[in-house]
């Protein structure tokens, strides 16, 4: 692929990636421009396949935003972190847009250790209910996977069109939930599907517009063909997703699924929820060629 279209991509790419998750730590970690990327699966089945077109590596960090389930919203307080790798596979898929143009799309690979999604949870007051007595008058969701991350466009970077699918589900704790409850599972989970452009929800929501933010690239300091991207203050937004009933809650599972599935308005259907993924700031490698992506991170 010649350099022009690589750098296009990697500029592209950096300016959109975000996901939900922290890696675990698997080697030491690069300095310079790929700081962040020492989690890289670079040893994964799908990264080694040596018929891919582009390989590369992500840490993306969401520093605020906020979750809109219904009537209930749910700031996004603490910083959430994604890390894995990308392959363009040699069927170069690819997605056409309205201007006749087309772009790249990518698969994922997670980190080491399956670590994926990881984030501290988010704390939930009862609709209806003070909360005095967090845990109890309140809720505790986590939210987890459920299912890969499909989809990814980096070049849909600024146009109305999804960047990528994460289906999630919302593991809710409380004293009276059990240790089962959720909202959404792997067979019917929370579909977001964010962009950096503008969405077309149903009613009741308007449309609303993300911010690609501002990309930084730096060329490889020891001439590898591997380039290095950052972007700082992205924000990519979703409110055209619908979130799905409980299940799975109380003590004998099951037995609170309606009183939850009242209190929080579910299933809530598309047009009524919104999500936002602000202040994002990302580091990621990409190249042609692994052998040359793993060099570049090892010499850094």
């Amino acid at each position: 692929m010649p350099a022009s279209r690589l750098t296009s991509v990697l500029a592209s790419i950096a300016a959109t990636v975000l996901v939900l998750g922290v890696p675990a730590p698997v080697r030491a970690d690069p300095g310079g421009a790929y700081t962040g990327l020492g989690a890289c699966p670079l040893t994964a089945a799908a990264m080694k396949d040596p018929a891919n077109l582009q390989v590369g590596c992500v840490h993306s960090v969401t520093n605020g935003g906020s979750i809109t389930i219904g009537s209930t919203t749910v700031a996004l307080e603490d910083p959430i972190t994604v890390q894995f790798g990308i392959y363009w596979p040699a069927s170069a898929p690819v997605r056409e847009f309205p201007d006749g143009s087309a772009a790249n799309v990518y698969s994922t690979v997670p980190v080491a250790g399956g670590k994926t999604l990881i984030a501290k949870p988010l704390q939930v007051t009862l609709p209806g209910i003070a909360n005095l007595i967090p845990g109890l008058t309140s809720v505790f969701a986590q939210v987890e996977p459920a299912g890969p991350i499909t989809e990814f466009v980096p070049l849909a970077a600024g146009s109305n069109t999804p960047v990528f699918t994460l289906p999630v589900k919302l593991r809710l704790r409380n004293a009276l939930f059990g240790g089962r409850c959720y909202i959404g599972s792997d067979a019917a989970p929370i579909r977001f599907q964010p962009t950096t452009g503008t969405t077309s929800p149903p009613a009741p929501n308007g449309p609303v517009t993300g911010d690609p933010g501002t990309l930084h690239i730096v060329p490889d300091p020891n001439g590898f063909q591997t380039l290095g991207a950052g972007f700082t203050g992205a924000t990519l937004v979703d409110n055209a997703y619908a979130v799905p009933k409980a299940n799975g809650c109380g003590l004998i599972p099951g037995s609170l699924d309606a009183i939850i599935n009242l209190a929080f308005g579910l299933p809530s259907a598309a047009g009524k929820n919104a999500v936002v993924f602000g202040a994002n700031d990302t580091a990621l490698a990409i190249s042609p060629t692994l052998d040359d992506l793993t060099q570049a991170l090892a010499a850094s």
